[in-house]
């Protein structure tokens, strides 16, 4: 098959989870959370604490947050993923505000059961979009930007968008038990984004065997800023060398490392596998620190 109708067939992939993760992502928002006023976490929390304290509609109000900070982080991101990025917002934006204006969904009386469910979709939803090398939000993006100019950890910069949203919940309602409601939707969206993506553990060891050793290790330093180790061997045979990559990352960057490893060489080895402790040299464990988003 031509390189040229391999891209556009993994585009076209790509457009349908885009697709169909912006459509459970709309769901969530006007169907569950809005509605029972639960706030998610990362840009679409900030776009719903704009709509509840104007006449602003949901939709415009995630654009009026996505786009500024997209713009912003344009010339830190791939070209490819800050367009399906582009995409993506849309979409949902103009999802979020027909599916509240036309979809007729009953009243639930139970923020127990908006809470979850809104959780639950939202987290199938951006799970989708992550594994079509896009962004649901802004968030992210401002994490690299402050990583590339400073010592906060990404980690660190979308915990505290969160905490800020959650600190807003407060004010704007002045109702404990809201808060703690969004506090459990954040944590529900999380542990589904997680487990859809790499069943559930943040941290990922892999193993890369290819020829293409150099050009692959050069590519995971540039794009996902990530150090390694590469590993000299024999085959089985022994009259081949052969050398593995050894790198550790956050689990939400294995659709992103697994496509730049495909784009370089299609027959590379590719193995993931969890991270459950970490022990010894306190570079490593930075390194492990740093790779979360």
């Amino acid at each position: 098959m031509k390189p040229q109708r391999i891209f556009w067939l993994e585009e076209s992939k790509n457009f349908l989870k885009i697709l169909i993760g912006s459509a459970l992502m709309a769901a969530a928002i006007s169907l569950f959370l809005v509605p029972a006023k639960i706030l998610t976490g990362g840009t679409p929390g900030m776009a719903m604490i704009i709509y509840f304290l104007s006449d602003i509609s949901m939709g415009v109000a995630m654009l009026l947050v996505n786009i500024p900070l997209l713009i912003a982080g344009f010339h830190f991101l791939d070209l490819g993923f800050a367009i399906r990025s582009i995409i993506t917002m849309i979409i949902t934006a103009v999802l979020v505000d027909v599916t509240a204006a036309y979809v007729s969904f009953p009243v639930l009386h139970s923020l127990l059961l908006s809470t979850l469910y809104g959780g639950i979709l939202a987290g199938i939803g951006i799970a989708l979009v992550l594994k079509a090398q896009a962004s649901a939000g802004g968030t992210s993006i401002v994490a690299r930007i402050l990583a590339q100019y400073t010592t906060i950890r990404p980690a660190q910069t979308v915990l505290f968008m969160d905490l800020i949203i959650l600190i807003t919940v407060g004010f704007i309602f002045r109702d404990m038990e809201q808060l703690l409601w969004s506090m459990i939707s954040i944590y529900v969206t999380a542990q589904v984004i997680d487990k859809l993506l790499t069943g559930g553990v943040s941290e990922k060891i892999v193993h890369i065997v290819s020829q293409q050793y150099r050009e692959i290790s050069q590519a995971i330093n540039q794009q996902l800023h990530r150090d390694g180790t590469v590993i000299s061997g024999t085959g089985f045979n022994q009259n081949q060398n052969k050398h593995v990559l050894f790198v550790v990352v956050h689990a939400r960057r294995i659709p992103q490392l697994r496509s730049l490893v495909k784009a370089i060489d299609p027959g590379a080895i590719m193995v993931v596998i969890e991270a459950s402790e970490i022990m010894g040299s306190s570079r490593i464990i930075q390194q492990l620190q740093n790779s979360q988003k």
